[in-house]
């Protein structure tokens, strides 16, 4: 039984998630895993907890604002 787990920045709605993990299961369908064996966990990290080549991406997306 496949375990999707995704780790995305917070502030995506309910219905954007909702979107992601029907794209997914749909994915699994389309190669003949049906979407009840499929359990996906979301999980929400803020910017200070990421970092992306070796910078904050709090930081890194402060700097992008400034441009």
């Amino acid at each position: 039984m496949p375990i999707v787990k995704i780790d995305i920045l917070e502030g995506h709605t309910k219905k954007e998630k909702e979107k992601l993990m029907e794209s997914i299961f749909k994915a699994f369908e389309e190669n003949d895993i049906p979407r009840e064996w499929v359990s996906i966990v979301i999980t929400d990290l803020p910017e200070e907890n990421w970092a992306v080549g070796g910078e904050l991406l709090s930081k890194k997306l402060a700097r992008e604002k400034q441009k």
